[in-house]
C-alpha cells in the first residue's frame, strides 16, 4: 500500500522554528516529525511513501533522499506555482494511486494502529475512511458525527462551543479508494474537509469514521511542540528513539561526555557529540540535540535544545526552545515558552521573558531584558 505524506506546510504558528524549516522537518526528540511518521508507516508495512511538498521542499528531499536509509521508498511531488490544498495535491498525483491508499498529515505525532484502520476500511467496503480520535476540547478541530455503524453523517469544521455535540475529531489521516479523486477538479486548490468529503456525503458514497485508540498530537503551535516532546520522553506515545537508553529514562547518543559532577534527572534525551560540563544541572524533561555544549553550572529546566547550540556557564533555561546553532552566553536566562531562532546569539546576563520569540540570526545584547 502507498501512503501520501502531506508535507507542504509552512507552519506559520510555529515560527520562528519554521522560518528556515518546513513544519514536518521540525525535530521532536531529535528526529523530524516526518521521520516519526515514516517509522509509523513502516511499523504497519507501508513502505512506499509519496511526500507532497510546497514550502522549502529541498530540506525534506535532502534529508530522506530516496528513503533507502530509512527502510522505505520515497518519492516527491512538488507544488510549484501555488499550493493546491490538501486534496488538490493528492489529485495532482492520482496517476500514482491506482489502489487503496493512505493519506497522513506531516505535522502530527501519533502511534495509531493503521493496520486496524485499514482492515476496518476494507470490512466496511468504504470509499473513504477518516481516522478519528477523541479529544477533551474539540473547538480547535473539525468534529465528525457518525451513526451507530460508524458511517459519517455530518461534519463541523472548527465548531463554536454551542455547536459541539461530539468529541470525535478528524486527525487528517485518511484511507481512500482512488475513485473518490474523480470528484475533484484538476490543478485547482481544494481541501478534503471542505470540498471532497461534503461531495461524498451529498452523493451518498460510503464514508466511515474509525475511532483510533492511542496518542495523537497536532503539533500546530509552540506549546503543543514542547508537549509532544515531554509526552515522548514519558512514553505516553510509542516512538523510535534516535539513541539507546543508557539507563532507565536516559537516552544518550554516541561520543557524548558528561562530567561526573553534572546532576541529571530523568527522563532526559542527550544527543551525540555533546559535552555536559561540571556541576551542570539538567532537570527531567530536557531534550538536547547533537553537537551541543552545556557549560559549567548551567541549569536546564525542561528546555528543548536543537543541534549545535552552545550554552554558556551559569545559564538558566526554563521550558524554552533554543534553535539550531544558537549561542547563549554566560549567566543569560531564557524563560518559559520563549523561542530563540536558529543561529542567534544571546549575550551575557541577557534575559528573554516568557513567550518572547526571537527570529533567526538575531543578536540580543549583553544585559538586555
Amino acid at each position: 500500500m502507498r501512503a501520501v505524506l502531506m508535507a507542504g506546510g509552512s507552519g506559520t504558528r510555529l515560527r520562528p522554528l519554521t522560518c528556515d524549516l518546513p513544519k514536518p522537518m521540525v525535530p521532536i526528540l531529535n528526529r523530524p516529525i516526518a521521520e516519526h511518521i515514516v517509522n509509523l508507516l513502516k511499523r504497519h508495512n507501508i513502505t512506499e511513501v509519496i511526500a507532497t511538498l510546497y514550502y522549502l521542499p529541498d530540506v525534506m528531499r535532502d534529508y530522506f533522499q530516496d528513503g533507502s536509509d530509512f527502510g522505505v521508498k520515497m518519492t516527491y511531488a512538488v507544488e510549484e506555482e501555488q499550493p493546491l490544498g490538501t486534496a488538490g495535491c493528492v489529485k495532482n498525483i492520482s496517476e500514482l494511486l491506482n489502489e487503496t491508499f493512505l493519506v497522513i498529515s506531516g505535522d502530527s505525532i501519533t502511534d495509531f494502529d493503521l493496520t486496524a484502520a485499514i482492515e476496518f476500511h476494507k470490512a466496511k467496503k468504504s470509499k473513504a475512511t477518516l481516522i478519528l480520535t477523541r479529544v477533551p476540547n474539540p473547538v480547535e478541530f473539525g468534529v465528525v458525527i457518525t451513526d451507530k455503524e460508524m458511517r459519517i453523517r455530518r461534519f463541523l469544521e472548527k465548531p463554536s462551543t454551542s455547536e459541539i455535540f461530539s468529541d470525535t475529531v478528524n486527525t487528517g489521516t485518511y484511507i481512500l479508494e482512488p475513485s473518490v479523486l474523480e470528484y475533484l477538479p484538476s490543478n485547482e486548490e481544494c481541501d478534503f474537509s471542505k470540498d471532497l468529503f461534503p461531495k461524498l456525503l451529498a452523493k451518498d458514497e460510503p464514508m466511515y469514521g474509525y475511532v483510533a485508540e492511542g496518542y495523537w498530537c497536532d503539533v500546530g503551535h509552540l506549546e503543543a511542540y514542547r508537549e509532544a516532546q515531554y509526552d515522548g520522553l514519558m512514553n505516553k506515545v510509542t516512538l523510535d528513539f534516535a539513541y539507546p537508553e543508557q539507563s532507565s529514562g536516559m537516552w544518550v547518543g554516541q561520543n557524548t561526555y558528561i562530567d561526573p559532577t553534572a546532576k541529571i534527572e530523568t527522563p532526559v534525551l542527550i544527543g551525540s557529540n555533546c559535552r555536559i560540563g561540571p556541576n551542570a544541572h539538567i532537570e527531567a524533561g530536557t531534550v538536547i540535540g547533537d553537537n551541543v555544549t552545556i557549560s559549567a553550572h548551567a541549569h536546564l529546566k525542561r528546555p528543548i535544545i536543537w543541534n549545535g547550540a552552545l550554552i554558556g556557564e551559569e545559564v538558566n533555561l526554563s521550558a524554552c526552545t533554543i534553535s539550531r546553532g544558537t549561542r547563549v552566553d554566560r549567566r543569560a536566562q531564557v524563560f518559559e515558552g520563549a523561542v530563540v531562532g536558529s543561529l542567534s546569539k544571546v549575550g551575557e546576563e541577557a534575559q528573554i521573558s516568557p513567550t518572547v520569540r526571537v527570529w533567526p540570526s538575531k543578536t540580543i545584547e549583553s544585559g538586555a531584558t
